[in-house]
C-alpha cells in the first residue's frame, strides 16, 4: 500500500560491442584485471563499432581517442577503454563519434575502430566497460556470453 518491500529495478548497463565478454581479472593489463580504475566486465569485440553503455554525457574523449568517458544521467563514471595500451597508437585507427559535452543515449555511437589494424600492431582487443565510482553502487551482477552492441545487457546494479 504504501510502497515498503518493494524491491527496486536494478540499473542495466549494455554493451559497447558486439564480440564475447571477459571477466575484467581476464584482460591482459594489470591496471584492468587487478581493477585499479574500477570494477566492470571487457568484451572481446568482433566489430569496431563501439556505442554508449549507458546514457549520458561524455565527460572525456582522450586525445589518442582510444577511451571515453561518460557521466550517466543516474550518477555513474564509466570509462570504455577500447583495447590494451592503445593509448600507444596514438589515435591510429581510432575515429571519435563523439565529443565532450555531448549527450549520448544507450546505444548511440561513440566510437569506430579499426579492430583489423589494432590487431596488426600486436594490441589486445578487450574494451574494458569500468564503473570508476564503485562505491556509488551495490549488487553488482555481470553477464556472460555473447553480445550485441547496445542491445545487450552486460551488467546490472542497484545504487547504494
Amino acid at each position: 500500500m504504501f510502497g515498503f518491500g518493494k524491491k527496486k529495478t536494478a540499473k542495466e548497463i549494455l554493451a559497447t560491442q558486439s564480440g564475447s565478454l571477459v571477466p575484467m581479472e581476464q584482460v591482459p593489463d594489470d591496471v584492468f584485471a587487478k581493477k585499479i580504475l574500477g570494477d566492470g566486465i571487457a568484451v572481446l569485440p568482433t566489430d569496431g563499432k563501439v556505442v554508449s553503455p549507458v546514457d549520458g554525457v561524455i565527460s572525456n574523449v582522450t586525445d589518442t581517442l582510444h577511451a571515453y568517458g561518460i557521466a550517466s544521467d543516474d550518477g555513474l563514471d564509466i570509462l570504455v577503454h577500447i583495447g590494451v595500451n592503445t593509448v600507444e597508437l596514438k589515435g591510429e585507427g581510432f575515429q571519435a563519434l563523439v565529443k565532450e559535452g555531448d549527450h549520448v543515449k544507450a546505444g548511440d555511437p561513440l566510437a569506430q575502430v579499426d579492430l583489423e589494424l589494432v590487431a596488426s600492431k600486436g594490441y589486445p582487443l578487450h574494451t574494458p566497460i569500468i564503473i570508476t565510482n564503485i562505491d556509488e553502487i551495490t549488487d553488482l551482477h555481470f553477464e556472460q556470453g555473447d553480445t550485441i552492441a547496445g542491445e545487450t545487457v552486460v551488467m546490472t546494479y542497484h545504487h547504494a
